[in-house]
């Protein structure tokens, strides 16, 4: 009696540990809970630069900093030139009037202030060149003083007729064909600084030199600055809107007479 008494106790320890580890195995596949694995992070928690320069930079700028739309920014120059800060405040700020849209929740976008250093230091980091413009004198990112479109006029001659032809609306003939870098509809577009960056800092995947050009002498701060005065001057006064017509009436017709 005692026996079987003794049996029947193991065996329910036994049966009641078997159940505790089922409901223990089963628990960890209860649909819906989270696995071993790492849980997904929340959109303004990602530091990483690749991904943030994909998801909010890459359409414009293209997936490795060239061959996009806008301002490559892989060009070493370029970042020399404009330095970090420069480049934290237009990733956060955007370009007022242009193309370029603020990032930062302080401008009313997406982006924490993490966020926008993390692309402003991995731009840098992954294709600035530290040390490539030292010794030398490049003109300022931005220009110190009002330039003049008659002397620009004269430095575009000069430094870019070869490739843009001497009244900037391009060239047709031979192996590097141009358009017209004078159009309204283009110049509507781009900013002033934009086109003292790209006169400045070049554009490597489109085969235009920089500010030291490809002639005999760089071009100085003021000429660079005059070019940009020219370029500008050729703007419309209403981009985007029909071309003004001349109301008068033809000599001879009364006002208000049908055409």
């Amino acid at each position: 009696m005692i026996l079987a008494l003794l049996l029947s106790s193991r065996y329910c320890k036994a049966f009641v540990a078997g159940v505790i580890c089922l409901a223990t195995a089963g628990c960890s596949h209860i649909p819906g809970r989270p696995g071993p694995g790492p849980e997904v992070v929340r959109p303004e928690q990602v530091l990483d630069f690749p991904t943030l320069y994909k998801q909010n930079c890459a359409a414009c700028h293209g997936e490795s900093g060239k061959d996009g739309a806008a301002i490559p920014l892989s060009n070493p120059v370029y970042l020399s030139i404009a330095g970090e800060d420069q480049i934290h405040q237009i990733i956060a700020n955007g370009v007022a009037g242009r193309l370029m849209p603020p990032f930062a929740k302080s401008a009313g976008d997406m982006l924490t202030d993490q966020q926008v250093t993390a692309l402003a230091d991995g731009i840098v980091r992954t294709w600035g060149k530290p040390n490539l413009l030292a010794g030398q004198n490049p003109p300022p990112y931005a220009a110190p003083l009002p330039g003049d479109a008659t002397r620009g006029q004269q430095a575009f001659i000069t430094s870019c007729a070869r490739c843009h032809g001497a009244t900037g609306e391009g060239l047709q003939t031979g192996a590097n064909k141009q358009g017209s870098i004078v159009d309204p509809s283009y110049l509507a577009l781009i900013s002033a600084q934009s086109l003292r960056t790209i006169i400045v800092a070049g554009l490597p995947d489109r085969s235009m030199p920089d500010w030291r050009t490809d002639s005999a002498q760089p071009l100085t701060d003021q000429q660079v600055t005059d070019i940009v005065a020219w370029l500008t001057s050729h703007r419309a006064s209403n981009p985007g809107q029909p071309y003004p017509t001349d109301s008068t009436p033809p000599p001879g017709t009364a006002p208000g007479a049908a055409q």
